[in-house]
């Protein structure tokens, strides 16, 4: 991989803002979301997962509670209103109201210096969400090592400090992060522990009820789980969606695109949620069996083991 220099701020039209207010906001979404928002406090972050009955993701989010009766939950504006609609669905006696607040905040991404020129210390771990005047700013997993944060302000508030970075390039560290963000191609396309969402922080076990609990549960505990998220290389342009095919077994797909990117230095960079046993036997290619060939590389954290 050609080495690129990852540094500054990005503007990301691509994502929007749900917010859930009122007294019951943060139980409301406890009951709906696959990570505990009931003891969520203002200086952590959350990456959560809501599910089909079956266990499907059908929504990802960056949720921060700024306020005791306000949480914001940052996902892919294509699948915003969708998400909004079945989320409100739920609501029933609850006292929360859910909205689209997308054009009421300005939403960034940082990266390298550009986390200490805001006030973010680029040592922070994962899943911190630091109050920095009216903005938020959310630690995310790096980048081939380089800190990443998201930045959440007030639409119309001064844009975070640093060099302009191409939304391309941003996009390609988020694949390389590995960390899937849902849209619209991948919806009901996977259990959360497909996309390593148990690994990186995105599910608890711990918690009460939510929709799909028992499918990702049994996942878990019972050791069903058979496929997983891994990172690649492409020399041709994939795409999220796109069918996974082993050399070995061309007539049948074998995974899925769950995300991919241009890489600065040529080719293309993806995360694939494909059967294990196929990355074990090796000869991928995205699209058909005789598509552009992938090649698997470290993913930047470990899987946990299955229960």
């Amino acid at each position: 991989m050609t080495s690129v220099v990852l540094n500054g701020v990005t503007a990301l039209s691509h994502l929007g803002v749900i917010r859930a207010e009122g007294p019951d906001a943060a139980s409301f979404l406890h009951g709906q979301l696959t990570q505990d928002f009931a003891l969520l406090d203002a200086a952590e972050a959350r990456l959560a997962a809501l599910c089909t009955a079956k266990g499907r993701a059908i929504a990802s989010f960056i949720g921060i509670r700024p306020q005791t009766d306000r949480i914001l939950l940052v996902c892919s504006r294509d699948i915003l209103p969708a998400t909004l609609k079945r989320l409100s669905m739920y609501v029933l006696r609850a006292k929360a109201k859910l909205t689209d607040a997308s054009d009421e905040f300005a939403l960034y991404g940082l990266a390298g210096t550009a986390l200490a020129a805001n006030d973010v210390d680029p040592a922070s771990l994962p899943g911190r969400s630091i109050a920095v005047g009216e903005a938020h700013a959310v630690t995310l997993y790096p980048s081939d090592r380089i800190p990443r944060a998201l930045w959440i302000a007030p639409a119309g508030s001064a844009a975070p400090k640093g060099p302009a970075v191409d939304p391309a390039l941003w996009q390609w560290s988020e694949v390389r992060s590995g960390i899937v963000t849902l849209t619209s191609p991948i919806v009901e396309a996977f259990v959360p522990q497909m996309i390593n969402y148990e690994s990186v922080g995105g599910v608890n076990f711990k918690k009460g009820c939510y929709p799909g609990q028992e499918v990702v549960a049994r996942s878990q505990f019972r050791g069903t789980l058979k496929r997983r998220t891994y990172l690649v290389q492409a020399n041709d342009e994939i795409a999220a969606g796109q069918e996974v095919f082993a050399a070995g077994d061309p007539g049948q797909p074998v995974g899925l695109v769950a995300q991919a990117a241009p890489a600065p230095g040529g080719g293309w960079a993806g995360l694939i949620s494909i059967q294990i046993a196929a990355i074990e036997a090796g000869g991928l290619h995205a699209r058909a069996a005789d598509g552009p060939a992938l090649t698997v590389e470290p993913l930047p954290y470990p899987l946990l083991e299955d229960i």
